[in-house]
């Protein structure tokens, strides 16, 4: 497992929204990375409006982000789900069709959609990712949606011709 995440981006003021959707299936795990990531929005976007939807399983997060993103269009999507692989191939089967809806959907809506929905061999692996404090995976995918909305508006303020600051 690599140890070597981005650094932690600057906190931004702006007044964004960022829909969460999160499985409740090996809800433990879960709640754990949706904490860890509220706690850490609160810190890096102190203004950001938070919805959080939960469906049964990794399964329907796809789904149900893809309403998110057709409905209320937020600044981005965070994905919580935790798949521990058994004794058959269903949990691989999940896992590549929800990343691969994630990824299909954050393109389509050019909207960033953070994937943090794991799939892990072990209840001690989901332990140490989802409720460690030292490698939480929802810290990370609060920090990753910071820095692509910060991405997100320099681009467009290039884009529109409107310089926006590099160090902001």
């Amino acid at each position: 497992m690599s140890q070597h995440s981005p650094s932690r981006p600057r906190p931004i003021q702006d007044r964004v929204s960022i829909a969460i959707v999160a499985s409740l299936y090996n809800n433990q795990f879960v709640q754990g990375l949706l904490d860890a990531g509220r706690e850490e929005l609160e810190e890096l976007a102190p203004n950001a409006s938070i919805t959080v939807y939960r469906v049964p399983g990794a399964f329907e997060i796809p789904v149900c982000a893809e309403l998110v993103l057709k409905s209320t269009k937020p600044d981005a999507v965070i994905a919580f789900g935790v798949i521990i692989r058994g004794s058959t191939e269903h949990a691989d089967l999940v896992g590549a069709t929800v990343t691969d809806a994630l990824q299909q959907m954050a393109v389509r809506h050019v909207t960033p959609v953070i994937h943090e929905v794991l799939l892990l061999s072990s209840e001690e692996q989901a332990e140490e990712r989802c409720l460690g404090s030292t490698i939480n995976r929802g810290t990370e995918a609060a920090q990753t949606a910071v820095n692509m909305l910060s991405l997100f508006r320099k681009m467009r303020a290039s884009f529109s011709g409107n310089s926006a600051r590099e160090d902001a």
